[in-house]
């Protein structure tokens, strides 16, 4: 925080009801539960009306979880100083580990707050939110999709019908079709089964068309097209990363951002020993996976294909594919190195994704204004 608050409340959110808990500003201050009050913006009206009668500064927190923003976006509107925090770095002692309750979770917080031992989330503005909500949906959908392929593998798997070739290609889909069973139930259920991945095919169709037709209208559309310069980085690829980064302002050096997606090596060191480990794997698991499948891309020679240069490459900056183009040059040579050093391919992919995220971050900077700061 940027001053010292003359008093810090720690909220406790639910869907029915809010625990609200105040702790004094200083070392002494005191910590005390205020109350507990309805989750609607009227209460919170009431409640921040009588504490303003008493406390001129106020310095607002309450975890981040499936409430979403709206009290952030409430104390914002009304002036009032709020952090949304991460609930997954909020310590605990020994002797709170079997007790919990929203009245101790809202002093716990407030006076962690205070002592400012509590890491804050970025919170994205409504329409960032909105299309993060829109490109998790074709998440979920394409969940759906890995499943219902799973499932008809296991159908025929379990009749003993082998495709010998790769799968999911037109040709397994002809050979798909043409599977009969003697028995009529097993026939319906098979084509049940073949029914719902060509359903779920076509949701995640039709969501894709509808993220490409409202780019245009997101601020951040242009870092989206920006990243497509990049090998193995298209439309899924570039949205979801701007979607879970968000304000790539934040992060002041790619290693930041690196570290924030757990792509940087872990340590366990103790006493004169050393030993790193493998990657932190915090944060977006989903998102580290995309970008694992990006870094595949780059195991081949570098060069720009007629696709990629006819449909994409011509109406994006020169500064991106300049950056895109030392992407490929150094990325591939990244992976040889290490293979030839004797790492296992997943070690030089890992190596491989953590720097295209630093090239993902320098494409971003470049064509992103940073924000206009807000005091509250």
């Amino acid at each position: 925080m940027n001053e010292i608050a003359e008093i810090y409340v720690g909220l406790d959110v639910h869907k029915e009801t809010t625990s609200a808990a105040i702790a004094e500003a200083g070392r002494q201050g005191e910590v005390r539960f205020w109350g507990q009050f309805d989750s609607n913006p009227a209460a919170l009206t009431r409640l921040f009306t009588k504490l303003r009668s008493r406390h001129a500064r106020i310095a607002v927190c309450y975890e981040a979880g499936p409430c979403g923003y709206w009290i952030y976006r409430w104390c914002i509107q009304h002036q009032i100083h709020c952090d949304v925090i991460a609930p997954s770095n909020i310590g605990k002692r020994p002797n709170e580990q079997r007790m919990k309750n929203d009245h101790r979770d809202a002093m716990m917080l407030a006076r962690l707050y205070r002592s400012g031992e509590l890491t804050r989330v970025w919170v994205p503005d409504e329409i960032h939110e909105a299309m993060r909500d829109l490109v998790r949906v074709r998440e979920t959908a394409s969940e759906d999709r890995r499943r219902a392929r799973q499932r008809i593998r296991s159908f025929l798997l379990k009749y003993q019908y082998h495709y010998g070739a790769k799968c999911w290609t037109k040709r397994h889909r002809i050979w798909l079709s043409d599977r009969s069973f003697p028995i009529t139930a097993q026939q319906i259920a098979f084509q049940n089964h073949l029914n719902a991945l060509e359903q779920v095919e076509a949701r995640i169709t039709e969501i894709e068309q509808q993220i490409l037709e409202l780019l245009p209208h997101w601020s951040l559309g242009c870092q989206v097209e920006a990243l497509q310069a990049l090998r193995g980085v298209a439309l899924v690829v570039a949205v979801n990363f701007v979607c879970e980064v968000g304000d790539i302002h934040r992060f002041e050096r790619p290693h930041q951002l690196m570290a924030f997606l757990g792509l940087v090596p872990g340590e366990h060191s103790s006493g004169g020993s050393h030993r790193p480990i493998g990657i932190t794997k915090v944060g977006n698991t989903h998102l580290r996976s995309i970008l694992f499948e990006a870094a595949w891309n780059y195991t081949k020679n570098p060069k720009v294909g007629q696709y990629q240069l006819k449909h994409r490459n011509d109406a994006l900056p020169q500064h991106a594919r300049d950056i895109a183009w030392k992407a490929q040059v150094r990325l591939t040579k990244r992976y040889r190195y290490l293979m030839a050093r004797g790492k296992r391919s997943t070690v030089a992919i890992t190596a491989v994704a953590r720097e295209l995220v630093g090239f993902m971050w320098a494409i971003a900077i470049e064509v992103t204004p940073p924000p206009i700061a807000t005091e509250t």
